[in-house]
Order: C-alpha cells, then sequence, then structure tokens
C-alpha cells in the first residue's frame, strides 16, 4: 500500500512540473473568455477535410490547446474531465504554418501555458505518409495529435486505466472541434495511421500511444 501511494505522490510531483521547462515559448493570454454559444458551436461542427492557404495566428494557436486541456483552477484541474486527475494525455502541436513559430513538433504544457519545442522541422508530408496518404494532413497549417500514456492511469487504476485514458482523449479531441468552431475554424478527427511512424516522426517518449491527429486550418471557400 505505501508502494501505491508513494508511486501517486510522485507521479502528482511530476505534474506539478511539467509546467516547467526551460527553452519554453510563452503562449498569448486567452483574455476574456466569450466566443461562439455552446449550442450553435454543436449546431455547426461539421468535418472539415480541405483549408486555405493562410497561416494560423498564435491567439488561435493559443486557444485550441487551452480548450484541449488547459488549466481552469489553481490546483491544475484542466477543461476536460480526467479520471483520478493524472492527465494521462498530451497534446502535441505539428506546426507548418503558424504566425510567430517555426515550422516543427512542439508539446503542449498545461500549467504554463506554453509550448515545448520538441523537433524544429517540417514533419507534415511525413505525418500525412504516415496516416497512410490522407491529405488534408500534408495541407492543414496544424496538426495537434493527441497523445495517451497508460502507465500514467495505470498507477492508480490497473489496466482500467487504458480505457479511462482513451475517454480522456476524446474529451480533449472534442474540445478541440468545438473550440476550432467557435473560432471560425475547421477540423477533422484523424483516427488512421501507423502507431510507430507517428512516434517515431514525432520523438515521442517511451510509452507513447498516439490516439487522434486532429488537422486544423481556415475552411477553404
Amino acid at each position: 500500500m505505501w508502494l501505491r501511494h508513494g508511486l501517486l505522490a510522485v507521479a502528482g510531483a511530476l505534474a506539478l512540473l511539467e509546467g516547467v521547462c526551460l527553452g519554453a515559448i510563452p503562449l498569448p493570454e486567452l483574455g476574456p473568455l466569450g466566443g461562439m454559444p455552446l449550442e450553435q458551436a454543436l449546431a455547426s461542427r461539421r468535418s472539415v477535410r480541405s483549408f486555405g492557404d493562410e497561416p494560423l495566428s498564435l491567439f488561435d494557436l493559443s486557444r485550441l490547446l487551452w480548450a484541449a486541456g488547459g488549466t481552469t483552477h489553481p490546483r491544475g484541474y484542466r477543461t476536460a474531465p480526467s479520471a483520478g486527475a493524472l492527465y494521462p494525455v498530451d497534446v502535441y502541436a505539428v506546426v507548418r504554418r503558424v504566425h510567430g513559430l517555426t515550422p516543427g513538433v512542439y508539446l503542449y504544457r498545461p500549467l504554463g501555458h506554453s509550448l515545448e519545442p520538441v523537433k524544429l522541422e517540417e514533419v507534415s508530408r511525413a505525418l500525412s505518409s504516415a496516416a497512410l496518404g490522407q491529405a488534408w494532413v500534408e495541407e492543414a497549417p496544424l496538426c495537434l495529435v493527441v497523445v495517451a500514456f497508460y502507465d500514467r492511469s495505470r498507477v492508480k487504476y490497473g489496466e482500467r486505466g487504458v480505457r479511462y485514458s482513451t475517454l480522456e482523449a476524446g474529451h480533449v479531441a472534442q474540445n478541440v472541434l468545438l473550440q476550432a468552431v467557435s473560432l471560425g475554424l475547421g477540423a477533422v478527427p484523424v483516427g488512421a495511421f501507423r502507431d510507430g511512424e507517428v512516434v517515431s516522426l514525432l520523438g515521442l517518449p517511451r510509452g507513447a500511444s498516439p490516439l487522434y491527429i486532429i488537422p486544423v486550418g481556415r475552411p477553404k471557400s
């Protein structure tokens, strides 16, 4: 029993430290919360697979990532529910065209509302190839990749933690899709890809299980 509590304490400490990153890129502050009413966003949500060439703003990215899993409470609670507040899901931003950012792969750090550069090189074409050639993965100015780390939940819930982590990824993805609508953007959840290629391409750490790729951009008129 003491070992289990000790592991939980370590997991909690790591969660508190996750916002501390040398070289982190701060994201714009959100400002007053507002935007489209929820029911209107729900009614307007459609899968968008055709994107224009216009880059996204850093503010757009900031709002999307906060919706995905940003903090909403001084104790670190987030926009998406998490069993035991263990937060086994991370979000990576694969940037192709976002004002102010070098193309590449970034990890979102919710507690600091910042980005941690992982790989500063264009990977959108390779990511599209890993996604079985789905063109919209390459054409979108941004792809958010939702990644589960099942061991974070297994510490407390055993194999049931796999289910809880997968459910949480769904919560995160729906938040992104609705926020995209609210910002006048289009998005589509993609689940067809070769996991190992995505892990290698994005430089994900051991234990990573990518569950979604979500291309986001301005719908092509």
